[in-house]
């Protein structure tokens, strides 16, 4: 890396944070005379992370993005991304009676299996041993939002804004050791139905989160374990793993509810303004 790249990179992430901060949209860095690469994105992941720090943040955990692959075809993306999640973006659903929509960039919604966890997963782990790693599983909002306009853009602009990610929104923590058979079978054939002001949008299920909930968060340790800039997963960790329907745009005025079939896992809903 020379030091050329090194401060164009540097200029990419104080970008992205200004956008974040200012919620305004900027030009996609793919189409720049740079042309920013997927690898060269996730350099711009630790600075992000460093930035994040610098002004006060922990990180809490990350986002798994492009989960479900009818979004591909969409947005154009091939695989899943990921970003951080911090303590001012991870927030606990009972506390957050409403959220404003003027702090994100052309926001949308999605429905997603939140894990927290209690032990470090391994590359190669298969499902059974990756759910050990689970303290406890619960269902949850992320408002994605998008800092260049019209939600266009190439997977490595996806990458350097953090993997799109706005605020995760995390319901009732349900343990995993107790019924820990029963949540390997359910995470992968679960149902859900995503309503707007009690007018279904749309449906989908845990199937379609790269055939479940615990292969996406076996995406992102195996992604991990490949990357020798960010650090892998670590015990304390929130993971949200990704939309279990397709990503609907919001607006204030708005109610939204999540009902659950086939999982313990209670109805959530979140009001906009």
């Amino acid at each position: 890396m020379t030091a050329l790249a090194e401060a164009q990179l540097d200029a990419i992430a104080d970008d992205v944070i200004a956008s974040l901060m200012s919620h305004r949209q900027i030009s996609t860095f793919s189409s720049s005379p740079s042309c920013l690469t997927l690898a060269e994105a996730y350099l711009v992941l630790p600075r992000l992370r460093a930035a994040f720090e610098a002004r006060g943040e922990k990180i809490v955990g990350r986002k798994i993005g492009f989960t479900n692959t009818e979004m591909w075809k969409v947005h154009g993306i091939e695989a899943p991304i990921w970003g951080y999640c911090t303590d001012r973006t991870a927030r606990e659903l009972k506390d957050t009676p409403s959220l404003r929509l003027d702090d994100f960039c052309e926001p949308r919604i999605e429905p997603e299996i939140m894990f927290g966890l209690r032990a470090t997963p391994l590359r190669g782990m298969n499902e059974a041993a990756l759910l050990d790693c689970v303290e406890w599983v619960g269902m949850g909002y992320e408002i994605v939002q998008s800092i260049f306009p019209n939600w266009s853009f190439a997977a490595a602009d996806t990458v350097a804004a953090n993997g799109l990610h706005g605020v995760i929104l995390m319901g009732s923590r349900h343990e995993v050791a107790p019924r820990k058979a029963k949540w390997l079978g359910e995470l992968s054939t679960f149902t859900v139905e995503l309503y707007r002001n009690g007018e279904l949008q749309r449906v989908g299920g845990g199937a379609l989160v790269l055939g479940g909930p615990l292969h996406a968060l076996r995406h992102l340790t195996n992604l991990l374990a490949c990357d020798a800039h960010n650090p892998p997963l670590c015990a304390g960790e929130i993971v949200s793993t990704g939309t279990l329907t397709l990503a609907m745009p919001i607006s204030a005025g708005e109610r939204w509810t999540t009902k659950v079939f086939g999982t313990p896992l209670e109805e959530i809903a979140i009001q906009f303004e």
